[in-house]
Formats: structure tokens, C-alpha cells, sequence
């Protein structure tokens, strides 16, 4: 490494790989690898020890030997493993009348404990055998559970491992990939409320867990990460709940396929594992990269592909509006003639029925068919694209089509066999019905309408409820109950559909809500609200956290932001008595640091920049603001080798001024009723991020997001980021281009002074 230079074979290896800790391989004396001692069982390596009780295999201890750390609170009530049948009982391993435990082939580091005599009627000679196994140094733990003699089981999930009462530590915190990705540092107690029940989180994969992984760590970085490793993208579910002693668990939850599997066995066909992470969110978002961008939706990923439109690729600034065109395309071209950049739009409320409430009887558009095509005509001339909203699973249970196409038939239903009404519209109160991906009714129902709109003159087709699959329990639909891969199986052939469907001198765009890594090889782009997450989520749980990005940021275009100057918006099709007496009134200046909040958190990780309820008076009425917005939205565009087709890298070693500001809370959509709900919380005030781009260079990118100027300083070393061994550092902003620096022996002392509302992007340059 001479020269003044830095040589990297493989970008995302270096990104995530040594230099990032990503593996914990501990030096440590050896131990003894297995002991079978009274009164329980021993699992050890040079990293971790496990032990597990000799009389039903309760686990009840789980050691980190290099921090001597014990990672679990042990009671002889803490069950491994759970079996919930479809009748709601449970089959726990303290019901089995035997119980053993031992060496599996001889393998020293490999336990095969077995549970038999379960008195069960349906399933007399059941056995449940769970397979744990170390390797000899590494900080993981691989789990495999088999159930044999099943018999007439009917089985509804397998909860296993069951990690109860993880110790107490000091800042102790849950990341979750819920879709973009959520951490907070208040789980124990707002699952151990005082005096009510213990709670329960769930998230269902794949879906709203976008990834599958749940991670817990505390402030000094030791951390328990629990993961599955499963590439077909079964349906199953991770939780996290509280417990006696305010405890705090996390599981795995596997739902068995009914009608698919064995009469007499089922076993998950993949491996969950264990891991002990060391650096918090981005080191359990590292540890998964490792297995995550092996499989094929980062192979077949449309965006690594270059299978995604041009258009949608160079989108300079999305405009998020609704209504009729006049009120989406046209502030678009004023927005576009004010960047200087491509803009499209993201359109909502443009079909001819209420939202939320007359799905999927979208056609003709409320303008008309003619008037509509001939806005898009216009807007076409002008470079601006339209990718218009149409969900992707339900059906207004009160529409006219429900009734007349026998819709009913093919809707998801629940273990009782019923459909279960879901209510959105708080100003109708009607209910809708989620439809079932496993049917072909749906899916040809869905394709034949995105085909309709395509051949209106639309771009694409946002697929609301994309990013989420449900359990579906009917038997007429043919396809296995509850569990299994028909719902992905489902979307691959819609996703198909619709493409074959919309051909000629030009393809469409298919985007989804939310972010998930099974649905990387059927959209072009995914919606990622989280950016925005204080203004619809109860204040001080959820915090957000680029989880997916530090993953999977080069394999789709994420774009979206509930960022707004004004009031949320109200469809003139719900009822007029509860609409607002002004319709997108602005909002306090107050709420000003709140918009650059979420504009420079979609900056700083990468996603296209999105402005939601654009009015052409917003460059006069909120110039701060929009010259802000459209600063970033230049930075980015022009850097877009780092900020969309870069590889995220760990978190800045910053140490930022903070400060407690307003911010706003209001339903995403506003009636007369709404009224904005203000709450105070302490903020960063500068944001920063490091990117490696398909060439290999190094950018980091800085917002300050204060009415006062900000000094930032920190020191990056080449053992932590790919900076060069000798070169020079500059920053560069909308209007210049200034050296800051130089790198010297590997390490760059950053010192930066950011003015109000000021971004720039550091770039490092070897010599």
C-alpha cells in the first residue's frame, strides 16, 4: 500500500469487511468444547459458552467469554422452543416426559437435544429434536429444530430460539429492520409497562421486516444479533417482548406450510443463527451484508441489473402531490424550471374513486380520460414522468365491484376462515379487504388495471402495501395455508404480468411502499417514509436508522419523504363536512428545523429527494426552505456515484452539537378535526454519512441542518475507512470547491465550518 495510494479488489469486501469488524474472531485460550455437567448441559468455544438445563433443555446461559459477560439471565422457565397450534394451544419442551441431550456424531461442538412423551392425541409418538452447533473460534451460534411423528399436528408456528431475559446492560438498545430500519433505547420498559400486561412486538418477514434480523446491543457495543438465513423467503416472524423481571426476549417465529409439508415431519429448511456483534446497528447490518448480498435478489436486483428506466435513474427531485393534474404536473415543471434538475412526480388521488375507500375501481381518472392524457402529453414534453398510485392488495368492501366480481372469494382470510375488514379512511369508515397474492383472480384483476393506466400515458405504477405479505387460511385458493413462499411466488408472477403487459416504444416503472430485500428483483423503486418517522409515530420510541441501506443502498432507488411546509392534504371525494377550511395551510415556521431534519437524513443516506405538497408559492413563501431543499437535491444529483450507486460505509466518528426543537405531528392525512400536535425533542444538528462509490473513491457527506453556523471536526483512519495513504481533502459545495486538508500516513483530520443550512460533500484525492 505505497505510493500515496490505496488498491481495493472488491469495494463492498472492504466496505464490510475486516475494517469493519464484521467478524468477531477471538484469539482466546481454549476451552473444553462440550461438558456434560449436573445439573445442565455445556456448549463452549474460544468466544461463546452455552448451557442449557439436563432436565427439559430449558435454556439458561449464554456467555460472551472475551467481554466475561453473561448475555442471559437464566430461570429454569425459560423454554426454547414453543409450538402454537391452529386451535391456539401450545406444546412447551416442560411437557415432554423425556428429555436428553448429547454430542451429535461425536462432533464436540455440536449439541442434539431431543424432547419425546408428549401425551398428545393427535400426535402420540411427537418429537421434537433441536440441533446446536459452534464453530471452533467464531461468535455464533446455528440452530436447526426438527419435528418428527407429527401425525394430524396442526400446526400453526414454531417459536424457536427463544431468547429470554437477555441481562440488563447500560444504553441497551433494539435495531429493527422495519423496512428503512427503527432502533430504540427504550424497549424493556415500554414492554414492562407497570401495572398492565407485558407487550409484544411482532414483524412479519417478508414485509415489514425487510431484512431477516433483529439486533440488541448496549452503549459499550456488545450485542446479541438473531437472524435466519433463509433464501427461498419463507414467511415467518421475528419478536421482541417483555416478560416477568421486566424482562426483555427476542424469537424467531417459523409458520409451517400446511398442506405442503410431511404428514409426519416438518424442519425449516434453513439455519437460524445467533451472533455476537460488536459496534451496534451497522455491525449487525454488516454481519448480514456477508449473507444477505449473496443470494439472488441482490444477483437479479433490476437496479444492479441496469433493468430500471433511464427517467426514474436520473430523477433529480420527486414532487408528491394529488389531485387532478393541475395540482401535481404543473407545480412539477415549476420545480423543475427552479432546480435545474429532472423532477417527476409521484401522484396520488388521480383515479376516479375515493382513496382509501372505492379500490381498485380507479378508472377512468376524475379528470376524465382525454384531460388526463393530455396533461401527461404535456408534462412528457417537458421531461416529467408520472408514477401513479394504485394498492396492491385491497378492495373496498363496499364498492360496487366487490360485490358484482365476487371479490370476497378471493380475499385473504384468517385462521377462522373469515376476512378481516381493515379500516384506513377515518373520514368514510369504510372497510376494505386485503386480497390474496396467491390467487390468479387477484393478480390478473391487478395487472389488467396497471395495464389500463400504462396505456393512458402513466410511467409507472406505485404499488401501495408492496413491501408486506399476509397469512392466508383458505383452502379454495390452492395454495399451502399460513406459511411457505406463495405470496413472493405471487408477486413474481404479477410483477411478470404487469411487464408483459406494458411493452412497445417504451417500459414501465413499478415502485413499492417500504423496502424489502425478496422484492429487490421485481421493483424499480421503493418507498422509504422513515426519514420522516417523528410525524406519524408516537415521540420517543422509534428512532430511524439506515439498516437497509447499509445493506442493500446500490441494489434499489429509494426515494419518498412526508417532508412538507404545509398542513397534510384532504381528497374532495371524502365527505365535505370534515374538510379543512383550508386546504394546505402552511405550516409554522417553527417546524422549519423539522423539514431540514428529514431532508438531510434522506441526503445523508442516499435516497432521491422528495418534497411532498409542492406549490409553486413555496419559492417566495418558504424561499429558507426550498433553496435548502433544492441545495440538496442539487448535491446529489450531481454526485450521484456516491449517493446512489455508492455503498454505505460505518458511522462517522462525529461528535455533533444537539439541540431541542419543535416538531410537528399530524395524520398523514387532515381533516377539519386535525390539528397539528407539537412536541419537543432533542435533535443532531449536523449530519453526516461516508460513501464508496463503484470506482472506489471515498466521499463523506455533511448537512448542517441549524440557523447558525456549525464547526465539525473527527479524524477518519485507513483502518476504518478506505482513504488514501497521501492525498489532498476538499469540499464541495452548490456554488464551490475548496480544499480542507490532506491526508497524511492514512489518517485525515477533518475540520469543517458548515454555515446555516450549508451541505457539501468531502472528497479525498490521492496523490
Amino acid at each position: 500500500m505505497g505510493g500515496g495510494s490505496i488498491r481495493i479488489m472488491n469495494r463492498f469486501s472492504l466496505a464490510l469487511g475486516a475494517l469493519l469488524a464484521i467478524r468477531l474472531l477471538l484469539p482466546f485460550p481454549e476451552l473444553p468444547a462440550f461438558a456434560d455437567t449436573a445439573p445442565g448441559i455445556t456448549l463452549a468455544n474460544s468466544a461463546i459458552r452455552l448451557t442449557f438445563s439436563g432436565e427439559h433443555g430449558e435454556w439458561l446461559g449464554f456467555d460472551s467469554i472475551h467481554r466475561n459477560i453473561s448475555l442471559l439471565e437464566g430461570h429454569s422457565d425459560q423454554n426454547l422452543w414453543t409450538l402454537v397450534l391452529l386451535n391456539g394451544l401450545t406444546v412447551l419442551p416442560s411437557k415432554a416426559e423425556s428429555f436428553t441431550g448429547q454430542m451429535t456424531d461425536g462432533d464436540p461442538l455440536s449439541l442434539e437435544m431431543v424432547w419425546s412423551g408428549f401425551n398428545l392425541e393427535e400426535a402420540p409418538r411427537l418429537r421434537v429434536i433441536v440441533k446446536v452447533s459452534l464453530e471452533s473460534s467464531e461468535a455464533e451460534i446455528r440452530w436447526r429444530i426438527r419435528l418428527e411423528e407429527t401425525g394430524a399436528l396442526a400446526l400453526q408456528a414454531v417459536h424457536f430460539p427463544c431468547i429470554n431475559s437477555l441481562t440488563p446492560q447500560a444504553g441497551e438498545t433494539v435495531a429493527v429492520p422495519e423496512w428503512m430500519g427503527v432502533y430504540s433505547q427504550k424497549a424493556r420498559s415500554l414492554l414492562n409497562p407497570e401495572g398492565n400486561p407485558h407487550g409484544r412486538w411482532e414483524w412479519e418477514y417478508p414485509g415489514i421486516l425487510s431484512m431477516q434480523f433483529l439486533a440488541w446491543y448496549s452503549d459499550q457495543g456488545l450485542g446479541v444479533m438473531l437472524s435466519t438465513e433463509d433464501a427461498a423467503a419463507l414467511r415467518k416472524k421475528f419478536a421482541v417482548y417483555g416478560g416477568e423481571g421486566s424482562a426483555l426476549c427476542m424469537e424467531a417465529i417459523h409458520q409451517p406450510p400446511i398442506g405442503q409439508r410431511s404428514a409426519s415431519f416438518y424442519e425449516p429448511p434453513y439455519e437460524t443463527v445467533i451472533s455476537l456483534i460488536d459496534g451496534g446497528w451497522f455491525s449487525a447490518a454488516s454481519r448480514y451484508a456477508q449473507w444477505g448480498r449473496q443470494q439472488y435478489w441482490v444477483k437479479e436486483s433490476r437496479l444492479k441489473n441496469n433493468w430500471v428506466n433511464s427517467w426514474a435513474r436520473d430523477t433529480g427531485a420527486w414532487v408528491w402531490n394529488r389531485g387532478f393534474s393541475q395540482k401535481v404536473l404543473v407545480p412539477a415543471l415549476d420545480l423543475q424550471a427552479a432546480a435545474g434538475l429532472p423532477v417527476n412526480v409521484f401522484w396520488h388521488w388521480w383515479h376516479g374513486c375515493a382513496y382509501d375507500a372505492g379500490f381498485p375501481e380507479y378508472l377512468p381518472p376524475r379528470e376524465g380520460i382525454e384531460p388526463f392524457q393530455k396533461a401527461l402529453a404535456n408534462a412528457h414534453s417537458h421531461g416529467v414522468h408520472a408514477l401513479v398510485y394504485m394498492n396492491q392488495r385491497l378492495w373496498g368492501m363496499t364498492t360496487r365491484s366487490w360485490a358484482e366480481e365476487g371479490a370476497e372469494k378471493y380475499a385473504v382470510k384468517n385462521v377462522q376462515g373469515a376476512v378481516t375488514p381493515e379500516v384506513y379512511n377515518t373520514f368514510m369508515k369504510v372497510p376494505c379487504a386485503s386480497m390474496c397474492m396467491g390467487t390468479p383472480f387477484w393478480r390478473n384483476k391487478y395487472a389488467g388495471l396497471a395495464a389500463e393506466a400504462f396505456n393512458l400515458g402513466v410511467d409507472g405504477i406505485y404499488m401501495d402495501q408492496a413491501c408486506s405479505s399476509l397469512s392466508c387460511y383458505d383452502p379454495s385458493h390452492g395454495h399451502p395455508l399460513g406459511g411457505g413462499s406463495y405470496w413472493m411466488e405471487g408477486f413474481r408472477s404479477l410483477e411478470s404480468d404487469i411487464r408483459s403487459r406494458c411493452t412497445g416504444d417504451r417500459t414501465i416503472t413499478l415502485a413499492g411502499e417500504g423496502c424489502g430485500e425478496a422484492w429487490l428483483p421485481h421493483l424499480d423503486l421503493m418507498l422509504s417514509l422513515q426519514v420522516s418517522l417523528e410525524r406519524y409515530a408516537a415521540p420517543g420510541h422509534w428512532n430511524p436508522v439506515p439498516l437497509f441501506q447499509a445493506v442493500y443502498h446500490d441494489c434499489v432507488l429509494l426515494y419518498g419523504n412526508y417532508s412538507s411546509l404545509t398542513v397534510p392534504p384532504y381528497d374532495d371525494l371524502w365527505p365535505p363536512e370534515t374538510a379543512p377550511r383550508e386546504p394546505l395551510a402552511l405550516l409554522d415556521k417553527k417546524f422549519a428545523t423539522q423539514f431540514r431534519l428529514e431532508q438531510a437524513r434522506s441526503f445523508v443516506w442516499g435516497q432521491q429527494p422528495t418534497l411532498a405538497n409542492f406549490t409553486p408559492e413555496l419559492l417566495a413563501e418558504r424561499e429558507e426552505e426550498m433553496s435548502f431543499f433544492l441545495q440538496l437535491a442539487g448535491l446529489r444529483h450531481q454526485f450521484r456515484e456516491f449517493l446512489q450507486e455508492g455503498i454505505l460505509l460505518k458511522p462517522l466518528p462525529l461528535e455533533t452539537p444537539s439541540a431541542e426543537v419543535p416538531l410537528s405531528r399530524l395524520s398523514i392525512y387532515a381533516g377539519q378535526q386535525d390539528a397539528v400536535k407539537e412536541y419537543k425533542a432533542t435533535i443532531p444538528l449536523v449530519l453526516g454519512s461516508a460513501w464508496l462509490s463503484p470506482k472506489q473513491d471515498l466521499a463523506v457527506a455533511m448537512v448542517n441542518i441549524s440557523d447558525e453556523t456549525q464547526s465539525v471536526s473527527f479524524q477518519m483512519q485507513q483502518t476504518s475507512y478506505p482513504i488514501p495513504f497521501s492525498g489532498t481533502i476538499h469540499v464541495v459545495g452548490v456554488k464551490q470547491r475548496k480544499q480542507i486538508g490532506r491526508c497524511r500516513e492514512g489518517m485525515a483530520d477533518i475540520k469543517l465550518d458548515l454555515g446555516q443550512g450549508e451541505a457539501g460533500l468531502i472528497l479525498f484525492q490521492a496523490e
